[in-house]
């Protein structure tokens, strides 16, 4: 603003300079009066500890179940240490300490970063491991979005691919059954919803994906028993008789069965398996969650 014209005569300008060469020396000593006030070097060298030391009253804290004070020492090696062992090794640990406290974004973000970071080291399984767990803990009831599932199914399928020796490995394929049937039981949700509008078609779409894609879960002996009573509606009796074909060879002792079966009996049908049906090459895939 002082010398915004080219032209400007440089009388001004030197009475500008003079004011400021009285007024920031004084603003400079009081700045640096304050930040002495504010921060006192040797305390502040006392305060920084060896790597090994934060890091072992980082485990200290966490063994103790202080998991905030974990943190906040865990968080100090990352910081103070940053190229140390102690450092990778406290990124993942912090990891930990903030899954422990239900900081769940936190979690993930410090156990992806590791994972950037050192991807080939021993911990990397645990650090993906951490993160499916933080995606695992976050998963909603069937009412609702289902990301969450779909994000531990993804997550933790990568650890059993990439890791399949680790001892984070049987967790895992539990966590991706619970999350699979989740992600069925979420089709199911909205297939009864159409089924009960007598949108048979869109009711149809999401019974069928569970049969194809949720094959080893609880939903789908429900899920052949609603296409029965669908392609019933529709007319459609081969496909019908199919569904319930395949769902009482697989599940003969279903309460779902008897009642596809007096569904089809009333109209004078039975249950008959067409080879060529879709839902016959599906229900060679079911496993019934076993």
């Amino acid at each position: 603003m002082f010398f915004k014209r080219v032209g400007q005569s440089k009388a001004p300008q030197r009475a500008v300079f003079l004011a400021l060469s009285v007024v920031v020396p004084s603003l400079f000593l009081s700045a640096c009066m304050s930040s002495e006030k504010d921060i006192d070097l040797s305390t502040y060298v006392d305060q920084t500890e060896p790597a090994d030391v934060l890091y072992n009253q980082g485990l200290a804290n966490l063994n103790a179940g202080r998991l905030q004070e974990a943190s906040r020492k865990f968080d100090a090696v990352d910081r103070q240490h940053p190229y140390s062992e102690f450092a990778r090794k406290s990124m993942v640990m912090g990891a930990f300490a903030d899954y422990r406290q239900g900081n769940y974004d936190e979690a993930i973000g410090s156990a992806k970063r590791y994972l950037t970071l050192y991807p080939s080291t021993d911990d990397a399984a645990y650090a993906q491991y951490i993160i499916g767990l933080s995606y695992y803990r976050q998963i909603k009831d069937v009412t609702q979005d289902q990301k969450e599932a779909r994000q531990t199914l993804q997550t933790m399928q990568d650890l059993v691919t990439r890791w399949p020796t680790s001892e984070y490995v049987d967790d895992a394929k539990e966590k991706m059954r619970f999350a699979n049937d989740q992600l069925a039981g979420k089709e199911m949700q909205i297939g009864r919803y159409y089924l009960e509008r007598r949108e048979y078609i869109a009711a149809v779409k999401r019974f069928r994906t569970v049969v194809e894609n949720y094959s080893n879960t609880r939903h789908v002996e429900e899920a052949l028993a609603r296409l029965t009573e669908s392609y019933y509606a529709m007319g459609l009796t081969s496909e019908a008789q199919t569904a319930a074909a395949v769902l009482g060879t697989n599940y003969p002792d279903s309460p779902w069965y008897k009642d596809s079966y007096k569904l089809l009996q009333s109209n004078g049908l039975a249950p008959r398996e067409n080879a060529g049906s879709w839902i016959s090459k599906a229900g060679k895939m079911i496993t019934g969650g076993a």
